[in-house]
């Protein structure tokens, strides 16, 4: 790939890895509050569906990936999963061990990660999440084929990602919700319009449902699906190796 997008712009691989990196860095100590502001709370009720999507079990080992500030990571150990949370940004993960350690959460290790180049061995994971993380990838193919390369056979993919609604008018009414509210509380709250302005551009360039879904088969996995939140405002996929 000679360029990328970062937002609207055509920047280099390399170039979009490192300032994707300043945009969570970023926004890290005010990331919570702002996931509860820009969607009126319903981020907590989407985990809570994709978690119960995942089916932890206890003594599984799942990798969290994109696993920040610890939200999916916390539910799943909960249900008794041993969970590696990793992340590319440092600060983030820093801001989940807090929290985890705040809340007195067991089970859970921290390690910093390129979804792209993971250094787990073959076959380490019963099952892989990723929760709004794979649209900030610069190679998405190339993490998808590391999510499978480290899970075991029969091990589950799941992502929780924003996509495009397909409610007639809703969609046209988030973009503008999007577009014109959430940089201005970035402002507000977070003293960071430009980090919110590339997060909302993120998504927009993020591929819609079946697009994606295809790509998660084309990276070998069987059993695709994909479930539609909100029209497909948010969404679901899932994908086995086999």
């Amino acid at each position: 790939m000679d360029k990328v997008n970062f937002g609207d712009q055509l920047v280099t691989p390399a170039e979009k890895t490192r300032r994707v990196g300043g945009v969570f860095s970023s926004v890290a100590s005010s990331y919570d509050l702002m996931n509860d502001l820009m969607s009126g709370g319903m981020h907590r009720l989407w985990k809570n569906r994709f978690v119960a999507k995942v089916k932890p079990r206890p003594g599984e080992q799942i990798l969290d990936m994109a696993g920040g500030t610890g939200d999916i990571a916390f539910r799943m150990a909960a249900k008794g999963a041993q969970v590696m949370v990793s992340d590319i940004n440092p600060d983030m993960l820093e801001v989940g061990r807090k929290r985890a350690e705040s809340r007195g959460i067991q089970g859970l290790s921290w390690q910093v990660e390129n979804a792209e180049e993971l250094s787990f061995a073959d076959a380490s994971f019963d099952g892989y999440t990723i929760a709004f993380g794979i649209r900030n990838v610069t190679d998405i193919p190339a993490a998808l084929r590391e999510a499978h390369r480290v899970l075991k056979r029969g091990g589950r993919l799941y992502v929780l990602e924003f996509s495009t609604s397909e409610w007639p008018g809703f969609g046209e009414l988030y973009d503008r919700y999007s577009e014109h509210v959430i940089p201005r509380i970035g402002k507000a709250v977070a003293k960071d319009e430009d980090s919110y302005r590339y997060l909302v551009e993120s998504i927009r360039r993020f591929p819609r449902m079946e697009q994606f879904k295809a790509m998660i088969g084309e990276a070998g996995f069987k059993s695709t699906s994909v479930e539609p939140i909100l029209g497909g405002l948010v969404a679901i996929w899932g994908g086995w190796k086999t």
